[in-house]
């Protein structure tokens, strides 16, 4: 679920009923960072600043200056692909599936 700083809800995918999956090097810096705090099946509450969320611009649905609050649930973790894989998929960051 993630929330603004006021409580406003922007994103939840337990209501979507479907985890996001995403590659760590594809999310804003905050959880790149929070989510090295947190294993397999682990929960966590990311509180970021606006500095490791979107800045100064913003996007649709979130103003720019936001600290954001995120409540993540991380169901798995999938490794990066080997580097005897594709070669355009060596350079790739691993990937996750969670709740927010």
């Amino acid at each position: 679920k993630g929330t603004l700083i006021d409580g406003k809800e922007f994103d939840n995918s337990y209501t979507r009923g479907e985890p996001l999956s995403f590659r760590l090097d594809g999310v804003i810096p905050g959880w790149t960072e929070g989510l090295k705090n947190i294993k397999k099946g682990g929960k966590i509450q990311l509180v970021i600043p606006p500095d490791l969320a979107y800045g100064k611009t913003g996007v649709p649905g979130i103003p720019a200056n936001s600290t954001l609050v995120f409540d993540v649930e991380l169901l798995d973790i999938k490794p990066a692909p080997k580097a005897d894989a594709k070669p355009e998929a060596a350079a790739e960051a691993p990937a996750a599936d969670a709740k927010k």
